[in-house]
């Protein structure tokens, strides 16, 4: 399920938004430049009936949202089917949270395809006892060569939190670009802010939990994702009807992680600097994301 649609502002975003940078010589500017997206994370709840299904979807601050991504979100939401929530046995109605990555990608002549890539359904609750929180969380240092340069973009790590609450290991699944340049220094790009995002995440500590399913575990999957932005592009990304241009990166998988996520997720569904507990993300979605 995809919408097309015409979107000057949108065009001139993807073309005009990036900064380039290249050094003297450097080449696969352009085919970097093909792989440009441009997207907005959406947020809202859904309501899961009894046997799975969708009775209701909420969409935060849909005014101030393009009307095609809010016909998009619904008609794609009410028709997802979940498995049922339980609690102490019995199949019961739940609300459950939501965040989204709407992808647009220019087509020709002026139009856009919009689609859905990646959601999220977790509970972020510093105060429940059976999920995790943060407790001491310094931000990555920005690194100056890569300041210097104007490289900018999302790191979105997966750490391994050990029972003590200390980050045991720590590994970055993706890194999303915001600047223009050759292949070689998208891959320089990427190494130098992962490089500063893990090394200031094996520092964090967190409380873990002490109450439900989770509270046994020998340690716990959690995903933080870590922007580094320049001046006052941090703002131009977030936001109702806020549109994001990066080069995405190539998603890779931690060595200590076995099993596969839930039907639909992507890292960059996450909001930036929230703590997401891995192994209890919320209902298990049961269908495509977008329909067939």
């Amino acid at each position: 399920m995809r919408h097309m649609f015409a979107a000057v502002a949108l065009g001139a975003m993807l073309v005009m938004a990036m900064p380039v940078v290249a050094t003297a010589g450097s080449g696969g500017v352009s085919s970097v430049r093909e792989r440009i997206e441009s997207s907005m994370v959406v947020s809202g709840d859904v309501t899961i009936e009894t046997d799975g299904s969708v009775s209701a979807l909420r969409v935060e601050k849909q005014d101030e949202l393009p009307p095609s991504v809010v016909k998009l979100v619904r008609d794609a939401g009410l028709k997802w089917k979940f498995e049922p929530v339980v609690r102490n046995g019995v199949a019961v109605r739940a609300l459950a949270p939501m965040s989204l990555r709407v992808i647009a990608r220019k087509l020709d002549l002026g139009r856009y395809e919009i689609s859905l890539r990646g959601i999220n359904f977790s509970r972020l609750d510093g105060d429940d006892p059976e999920s995790i929180a943060r407790i001491e969380m310094t931000p990555p240092r920005y690194p100056v060569q890569a300041f210097r340069a104007g490289v900018s973009g999302s790191v979105y790590l997966l750490l391994k939190v050990g029972r003590d609450g200390k980050v045991e290991d720590v590994f970055a699944e993706q890194v999303n670009l915001t600047f223009l340049s050759g292949e070689s220094e998208q891959r320089l790009g990427r190494e130098v802010l992962a490089k500063s995002a893990i090394a200031a995440a094996r520092q964090w500590t967190f409380r873990v939990p002490t109450q439900g399913a989770e509270a046994g575990q020998a340690f716990w999957n959690v995903r933080v994702p870590v922007g580094f932005s320049l001046g006052d592009a941090a703002a131009e990304g977030q936001g109702p009807a806020r549109w994001e241009s990066y080069v995405a990166g190539p998603r890779e998988r931690a060595p200590w992680r076995d099993d596969s996520d839930p039907l639909g997720f992507a890292p960059d569904a996450l909001v930036d600097g929230s703590v997401n507990l891995v192994d209890n993300n919320g209902p298990r979605l049961l269908t495509p994301l977008q329909g067939s």
